[in-house]
């Protein structure tokens, strides 16, 4: 099978009929043979019934429901498992995004050879609240991660097969699934400015605390992929640091005193010094944090994914 297109929907029932149209439409005139994988993410509307009808009007069609909304991660991870296209596409199902950007998408990966393109709404039909926002937070996660994409929040993208097969995608964290390949061995990635269309039906699901969750997962996925292996590395050396900080300031401050003392000046009571507390604190702080790098360090052995790796080939 050549493509295998992933929906996550939620309340989309009114967009479902015409998308699905417009994607049969381009894999027919481009003979590509496709699937087109529907993630009912608990929607409260008709959109399962929509989709039952669809599956008996397009062949191509698989639908899976969820019981209740567990969120477009969750949504997309289910489609991931079941796909079996080569090249595998995401996109919303709100009609924002263009199943004709699809044939390009489909030759840049099978013939220039990238593991992922991800879509790069250039120019958006979303209001200022959202688009100042999302420049700053993608400004932020190309910071961050080093891979230079102006949208990584963009439904609209392009996989290998063996792509979507290797990451897992949980909580909130579709917004980094080139993160995730990049850790994962897929360094081929690349972005295509794509169309952006008005919202024709419904309402927009997210609100302005996806910025503040992104941003929150974003330092999340960046500390696991630098240091979920190797935390001692991370707790380990700030919290010696800041020991030693402590040590010495302390070290420093009664050898004041003995200074002092060995003069025959009546030197005050160290503790009467709130440097001294302070180092006294820092030090505490910098045992804590090395101990805390210990027992991170003891779990990552004990863990199931310690020696996680993927065989690209092999003779």
């Amino acid at each position: 099978m050549d493509i295998s297109v992933v929906v996550p929907l939620y309340n989309e029932e009114e967009s479902l009929p015409e998308l699905l149209a417009w994607i049969d439409r381009v894999m027919q005139a481009n003979s590509f043979s496709y699937e087109v994988v529907l993630v009912d993410d608990g929607s409260n509307d008709t959109s399962w019934t929509v989709i039952e009808d669809l599956q008996t009007k397009y062949s191509s069609v698989r639908g899976i429901k969820f019981r209740r909304n567990y969120g477009k991660s969750a949504a997309l991870f289910s489609g991931f498992e079941i796909v079996e296209g080569d090249v595998v596409i995401t996109m919303d199902a709100d009609l924002q995004d263009s199943p004709d950007e699809i044939p390009e998408l489909y030759r840049m990966i099978t013939e220039d050879g990238f593991d992922l393109v991800s879509g790069w709404k250039q120019k958006r039909y979303d209001p200022i609240s959202k688009t100042i926002p999302s420049k700053f937070f993608n400004r932020t996660a190309r910071a961050m991660s080093g891979i230079k994409l102006h949208d990584f929040n963009c439904g609209l993208k392009a996989y290998k097969n063996k792509v979507v097969k290797s990451v897992e995608v949980y909580g909130e964290m579709h917004r980094y699934i080139p993160i995730l390949a990049k850790e994962a061995g897929f360094v081929k990635i690349t972005e295509k400015v794509v169309q952006h269309q008005e919202r024709k039906y419904g309402v927009t699901k997210f609100g302005l605390s996806r910025f503040i969750n992104g941003f929150l997962d974003l330092l999340s996925i960046s500390f696991i992929s630098k240091f979920g292996k190797k935390p001692m590395h991370f707790f380990g050396l700030l919290g010696t640091f800041m020991f030693l900080v402590g040590f010495f300031a302390s070290a420093w401050i009664g050898f004041q005193k003995l200074y002092s003392m060995s003069l025959g000046e009546i030197a005050p009571r160290i503790t009467n010094s709130p440097y001294f507390f302070i180092a006294l604190t820092t030090m505490i702080i910098g045992t804590q944090l090395f101990l805390t790098g210990f027992i991170a360090e003891l779990v990552s052995r004990s863990s199931s994914e310690r020696n996680t790796y993927q065989i690209e080939k092999e003779i």
